[in-house]
C-alpha cells in the first residue's frame, strides 16, 4: 500500500516525491511512462561521451533564495549567464534587444537616452494591449516587430501574434544598455553534474518507488494506494471530456560535429527563414571539456509530445473546465505546466510543488522548505 502515487517523474512530481516521503515518512511510488527520470529537463551523454539535453535547452533560472537553496541540497552548481543571439539580416545579435542589438543592426552609435528616443519614435502604442502583437509593436514598432518576433512566433506557435496573449512576448524585455545576458535573475547555475543528476540524489530515498515505461492507468489498476498527484495532460486524465486542450509541439534534431566549437553562442534563434526556431550548443551550458560538440535543431510542430500550453482565452474557458472537474474529484491534485496548463519556467514548477506539498502537509509555504 502506498500513501501516494505520483504521475510524471519531471520536477513536479520528484519534488513532491521527495518531500512526502523525506519530512512526512510517506510510501510513494514515482512512475513516468518514459524510460527515464527528470521529465524534459532529462540529460545524457550521447555516443561521443558528451553531455545533451534531449528534449531542449533547460537553462535554470529562479529570484528566490528558497528554491534555489532547497535545490541546492541536490546539486552543487556551475554558475552560468546565458547569452543569445537572433539571426536577423544575416547578423548574429544579441536578444532580447539591447543597446548593441540596435547599433549593430542598423550601424548606429546610439546612447540609452538616444535609444529610448529612437524607440518611442517608431513605437506604435495600443490604446488596449490585448495580443502579442499589440506589446511588441507598442513598444520597438513595426520594423523591429517583423525582424525580431513575429517570424519566430509563427513558427513557435503556429499563431500569428495577433492571435495569441500578450503574455507570450511579454516575457521577453528590451534593455537600454548593453547587458546581453538572456536572464537577470539573482540565482543562474546549472547542476554541476547535469540534471538527471539532480533527480537521482533527489528521489534517493527507501519511501520512494520508481517504476518506468509504465502507463498511468495500468498502474491504477493494479496497486493500492491513498491520494493521487498528477503532473501529465489534465483533458488526458478526464478522458478528453470537453475537448483536447490544444498544446504545442517540438521536434528535435540532434548533431555531433568533429570540431570544438559549432558557433558563437549558446542558442542562436531564427526567426525568419529557416523552419527551425533555434540552434542550442550544450558545451556553453555544461562547461564539458571536449574536442567535440553537441547541438540540437528545435522544430516547433502541432502534433507530438505536448510542451506549450497554447495560451488563448477559448484554450484559458477550456482548460476552467477541466480545472472544475478536477475540484470535484477527490484526493488528486494536478501539479505542473501539463496538469495546471500553465507555461511555467523550473523554478516556477518547483516552487508551485512546494506550495502542494504545504498544503498535503498541513504547514505553511516556508516550513515546506525548513523541513527539508
Amino acid at each position: 500500500m502506498f500513501d501516494y502515487l505520483i504521475v510524471g517523474a519531471g520536477f513536479a512530481g520528484s519534488v513532491l516525491a521527495e518531500r512526502l516521503a523525506s519530512t512526512l515518512n510517506k510510501k510513494v511510488l514515482l512512475i513516468d511512462r518514459r524510460n527515464h527520470i527528470g521529465g524534459n529537463a532529462y540529460d545524457c551523454h550521447d555516443r561521443a561521451g558528451l553531455l545533451i539535453h534531449k528534449y531542449g535547452p533547460h537553462i535554470f533560472h529562479t529570484n528566490s533564495a528558497e528554491i534555489f537553496g532547497y535545490l541546492s541540497k541536490f546539486t552543487e552548481w556551475r554558475q552560468y549567464q546565458h547569452r543569445v543571439r537572433a539571426c536577423v539580416d544575416g547578423r548574429l545579435v544579441p536578444i532580447p534587444i539591447n543597446l548593441d542589438t540596435i547599433n549593430e543592426l542598423y550601424g548606429l552609435r546610439l546612447t540609452p537616452p538616444e535609444m529610448k528616443n529612437y524607440l518611442a519614435s517608431v513605437a506604435e502604442p495600443r490604446e488596449k494591449v490585448l495580443t502579442s502583437e499589440d506589446v511588441v509593436v507598442g513598444t520597438v514598432g513595426r520594423e523591429l516587430y517583423e525582424k525580431f518576433f513575429r517570424g519566430y512566433t509563427r513558427k513557435q506557435w503556429g499563431l500569428d501574434p495577433s492571435e495569441l496573449d500578450a503574455q507570450v512576448t511579454a516575457r521577453v524585455p528590451v534593455r537600454f544598455n548593453r547587458d546581453d545576458r538572456y536572464f537577470t535573475d539573482a540565482y543562474q547555475a546549472m547542476p554541476a553534474r547535469g540534471f538527471t543528476h539532480l533527480f537521482e540524489n533527489m528521489l534517493d530515498h527507501p519511501n520512494i518507488k520508481i517504476l518506468l515505461n509504465a502507463e498511468y492507468r495500468d498502474v491504477m489498476d493494479e496497486v493500492s494506494y491513498g491520494n493521487l498527484i498528477f503532473t501529465g495532460p489534465i483533458d488526458e486524465y478526464f478522458d478528453y471530456q470537453f475537448g483536447p486542450l490544444p498544446y504545442r509541439c517540438l521536434e528535435f534534431r540532434h548533431e555531433t560535429h568533429n570540431k570544438p566549437v559549432f558557433q558563437s553562442a549558446p542558442v542562436v534563434n531564427y526567426p525568419n527563414e529557416y523552419a527551425y526556431t533555434r540552434v542550442t550548443e550544450f558545451k556553453y551550458l555544461t562547461g564539458q571539456d571536449h574536442p567535440l560538440t553537441s547541438v540540437v535543431y528545435e522544430y516547433p510542430q502541432a502534433e507530438g509530445d505536448p510542451y506549450y500550453p497554447i495560451p488563448r482565452p477559448d484554450n484559458a474557458a477550456l482548460y476552467k473546465k477541466y480545472h472544475q472537474l478536477a475540484e470535484q474529484t477527490p484526493d488528486v491534485h494536478f501539479v505542473g505546466r501539463l496538469g495546471t496548463y500553465r507555461y511555467y519556467n523550473m523554478d516556477q514548477v518547483v516552487g508551485q510543488a512546494l506550495a502542494v506539498f504545504s498544503r498535503l502537509a498541513g504547514v505553511k509555504r516556508s516550513e515546506a522548505f525548513a523541513t527539508a
